[in-house]
């Protein structure tokens, strides 16, 4: 999956409706394809009740709605182009506001908290990663759990983020988009990056620029214990394999 969307510096050519539906068309919520999805999708499915942290568009709710899902499913994200197209589904509750955010603007008492997609990656410093840890912890029932991943910085993932490897998808508009990737910087573990939504003859439609954060292992552990949370599983792929020195992942499975 390509590095999560956090848009600035956009261009008002492609507004940020036309980023957040390119964005679904670019990652479809499939779990009958991806693993990532179906490891997450079999969590939802199993609790009574769901916070999607980072939600963006709502896919992964609006699929767990359409296969059976009976509890209460919410979505929080701040891009309120991503919830307006979340919003076209009525029966799920969606709002805008940030993981710092979740058990004010939620409540608390969920049996299942997720962060898909990376989105854990865009809690860039210390005090963001602590407020939104202590957040989602307050938001869970006591044993609830925290899924999420994080690309192992090991692998060192924003070396294939370069314009070589550039790739072309038809929008919802009907023309084909050329989008890609530079690196500006990596400096203590944040890279830095932009993505270019370009027309077919190069003309740029849209500069987006986000900051990733890649934790190795023990810091996140450290993190996660000082919000009150407890390691139950973690893993370096969506087989569920462990940790080695060859893992892209930190797949992990925490609980309050």
């Amino acid at each position: 999956m390509p590095p999560h969307r956090a848009g600035l510096d956009t261009a008002r050519v492609y507004s940020d409706a036309d980023a957040a539906a390119l964005y679904d068309l670019v990652n479809p919520w499939d779990p009958g394809t991806y693993r990532g999805d179906a490891f997450h999708h079999e969590l939802v499915m199993a609790a009574a009740s769901v916070l999607d942290v980072g939600c963006g568009t709502g896919s992964m709710l609006a699929y767990a709605r359409e296969h059976g899902h009976r509890g209460r499913l919410v979505g929080l994200d701040p891009d309120r182009a991503a919830l307006d197209r979340a919003r076209r589904r009525t029966d799920i509750e969606w709002l805008q506001a940030t993981a710092a955010e979740a058990d004010a603007r939620t409540g608390c008492g969920f049996d299942l908290a997720v962060m898909t997609g990376h989105a854990f990656q865009v809690l860039v410093t210390d005090e963001d990663l602590r407020a939104s840890l202590t957040a989602i912890h307050a938001a869970l029932a006591p044993g609830g759990r925290f899924a999420f991943e994080t690309r192992h910085p090991q692998a060192r993932a924003w070396r294939d983020w370069i314009p070589a490897n550039a790739g072309d998808v038809v929008d919802a508009a009907g023309r084909t988009l050329r989008t890609w990737h530079d690196v500006e910087s990596v400096e203590a573990g944040v890279v830095t990056f932009t993505e270019t939504t370009a027309d077919q003859d190069g003309t740029v439609l849209r500069v987006d620029r986000a900051r990733l954060r890649f934790l190795d292992v023990p810091p996140l552990h450290r993190f996660l214990a000082d919000a009150g949370f407890t390691v139950e599983a973690q893993y370096g792929d969506w087989q569920r394999g462990p940790i080695t020195p060859a893992s892209r992942e930190i797949v992990t499975i925490a609980r309050r």
